[in-house]
């Protein structure tokens, strides 16, 4: 192998672990974040008594006899499963969409009054007709996490176009770069300002939506164990599953959204000088 293509894969490995690092370090913020909000759970808690709010010592022992439960994964893996082939469909439809009405003003006005609309229908409405439409099955689940999700990540995805700075365009123009090289080397990379942040917030919704459209359907997964736990009064019960609900949603987007964003916004830190984040 040449010494210059030893260097350069030696210095794409070196960069890539730097980032790893500086990603897994950013955690500590998350931690104390948990750690506060553990604590105002604390004083809750010792405020209104067990009955109310159990402790979070409590609710993780709860947690941790659910992991260990094999009933339970399956459980836990029937939300996350449709949590995340619902999101996946609204980043693809509402992506897509969204990055069509930004390069077209017309498709986006003719869009915007519509997004209107879906995003003033509550989604327990959706849940009712998705119910009506496909029983209590997953098409229910992700018919109502689609619907109820689709219009962030779309104006998330045309608000990045339409922002977009048409003079890095024009110069990828003059250095002879196609249509297809400008959207995925220009376009696409300046839409992670707010596609990013929409993506996110889908994703927290899809889990949210799912849980909700499980119990209101009773098809099973953790809205299911929830309905379960109102109906036993098992206030520890209840919270060890919304624990684990979100505790998915967390892996899901630290695992799924960040990396990419990370891979998408390089360009954005090599514009920063000596590393300093402004």
């Amino acid at each position: 192998m040449p010494k210059i293509l030893q260097q350069s894969l030696f210095e794409r490995l070196a960069d890539r672990t730097g980032r790893v690092l500086e990603f897994l370090w950013s955690g500590w913020a998350g931690l104390a974040a948990l750690c506060l909000l553990a604590a105002v759970w604390q004083a809750g808690h010792e405020a209104y008594g067990p009955f109310i709010l159990t402790s979070p010592v409590e609710t993780l022992r709860a947690a941790g006899a659910l992991a260990a439960d094999p009933d339970a994964w399956t459980v836990g893996l029937k939300t996350l499963q449709r949590a995340v082939t619902g999101f996946a469909l609204v980043a693809v439809v509402g992506g897509a969409l969204g990055i069509v009405a930004g390069y077209s003003p017309a498709t986006m006005r003719l869009a915007s009054p519509l997004v209107t609309v879906i995003l003033g229908v509550p989604p327990i409405a959706w849940i009712v007709l998705a119910m009506i439409w496909f029983g209590g099955s997953d098409a229910t689940v992700r018919t109502v996490i689609l619907v109820a999700a689709l219009p962030v990540v779309f104006l998330g995805a045309a608000r990045g176009i339409v922002t977009r700075d048409r003079g890095l365009d024009r110069m990828a123009r003059a250095f002879g770069a196609g249509p297809v090289r400008r959207f995925v080397s220009v376009g696409l990379r300046q839409t992670t300002t707010t596609l990013f942040p929409a993506l996110a917030l889908a994703l927290g919704t899809s889990f949210k939506v799912a849980v909700m459209a499980e119990l209101l359907a009773n098809a099973g997964g953790i809205g299911g164990a929830l309905a379960d736990a109102r109906i036993n009064l098992d206030i520890a019960n209840a919270l060890a599953w919304v624990v684990i609900s979100v505790g998915l949603l967390i892996v899901v987007e630290y695992t799924l959204i960040y990396p990419v964003k990370g891979e998408l916004d390089r360009w954005r830190r090599a514009a920063q000088p000596w590393g300093i984040k402004r």
